[in-house]
């Protein structure tokens, strides 16, 4: 069995170096010429454009990874298949099962690879990648927002702002509430904008609606600039749900998450987005499943339709992701589906393939 595990894995590895070189030229190709003529505007010098495509390897790298993977074990058992070099395996009472299992083995060991990779290298090349474009390219990059809701102070200060101007951090049409233990309303504050002191916001033009124990009654108070010390939510804050879990490690990603939670902020993206980032690692364990399962089937042409079938089922892969994503993200389904849930299928796929499969 040693040889036959050497056999395949010297027939496999080579492929799979080859795929995933030309699937990252294709995705260089591709951002290359959506950025070509911005380049050529400005007049970029070419150790500029180099630098630029050469961070974007690693990141190109990982979406290869998985379609690569799948043509390269496609390409391996079908040649087999075809040399009918299979037979005398077959024969000797050698499931496929067993067969395949050093693919298996590599697939484990690239995700692995996958899910320290991305942290450890892809992710500070993409943010490198990023301060080129905003500082050469003319490429910016904003955390404002409109129609901002922040939970403060634990949930006991409410801030309502038309937009967040993350360059100024400044926020416009602002209604800020405060209310007790008891949930009853303190304080209301309305404010055409309010700007960040470095401590606490000032309110200008602002209105205060508060509770007067001796009238018992709503009593209002015209303020020109109104200041607080109690009102000292960062700025930062209220640009997190502007932010993406893929520009941050996953220690950075769940310490964000659990910010925009706190804060009241929508979560389920990216709750979501953190989840496909451990799903996601689990793809090429989950394309040499499959290809193995559907290696066998082609006779003829195994170059051209391995290449094709790892297309095809890359777009299916990634389609079926978005549309969990999405609905994930709506809320139809819990995050942790809409992440693992094109990997469930697939994997289902697989089982049902592998049951027709020749053996």
């Amino acid at each position: 069995m040693r040889r036959l595990d050497r056999m395949i894995i010297h027939a496999f590895v080579p492929a799979l170096v080859v795929g995933t070189m030309f699937f990252v030229l294709i995705l260089q190709l591709v951002d290359l010429f959506a950025n070509l003529v911005q380049y050529l505007n400005l007049e970029l010098p070419l150790e500029t454009i180099v630098l630029v495509q050469a961070l974007f390897i690693p990141r190109g790298a990982l979406y290869a990874l998985p379609i690569a993977t799948l043509f390269a074990a496609s390409l391996t058992l079908g040649q087999l298949y075809s040399s009918n070099e299979l037979i005398s395996v077959f024969a000797a009472g050698i499931p496929l099962v067993r067969f395949i299992a050093p693919l298996a083995v590599v697939g484990v060991i690239l995700s692995g690879l996958f899910f320290v990779v991305e942290d450890v290298i892809a992710i500070p090349a993409d943010r490198l990648r990023a301060e080129i474009q905003q500082e050469v390219m003319q490429i910016g990059r904003t955390f404002s927002g409109s129609n901002v809701t922040i939970l403060s102070e634990g949930q006991r200060v409410i801030y309502f702002a038309d937009y967040y101007n993350d360059v100024t951090e400044s926020l416009n049409g602002v209604v800020v509430l405060e209310v007790d233990a008891d949930g009853r309303l303190v304080r209301r504050i309305d404010a055409d904008w309010a700007q960040w002191d470095g401590e606490a916001w000032v309110f200008h033009r602002a209105r205060l609606f508060f509770w007067d124990e001796i009238v018992e009654d709503v009593v209002l108070e015209d303020r020109v600039r109104f200041t607080d010390a109690t009102l000292r939510e960062p700025p930062a804050t209220f640009g997190r749900s502007m932010r993406h879990v893929s520009e941050l490690t996953r220690a950075q990603a769940w310490e964000h998450i659990a910010s925009l939670r706190q804060a009241g902020i929508p979560f389920r993206a990216a709750l979501t987005a953190y989840y496909e980032r451990y799903t996601f690692a689990l793809t090429p364990l989950v394309v040499v499943a499959l290809s193995s399962a559907i290696g066998g089937r082609f006779k003829r042409n195994i170059l051209l339709m391995s290449l094709l079938v790892s297309l095809a089922l890359a777009v299916a892969y990634y389609v079926t992701g978005m549309i969990t994503g999405l609905l994930a993200q709506s809320g139809a389904i819990p995050p942790l589906l809409g992440a693992s849930a094109p990997v469930l299928l697939f994997l289902a796929a697989t089982v049902v393939l592998f049951r027709s499969s020749r053996t």
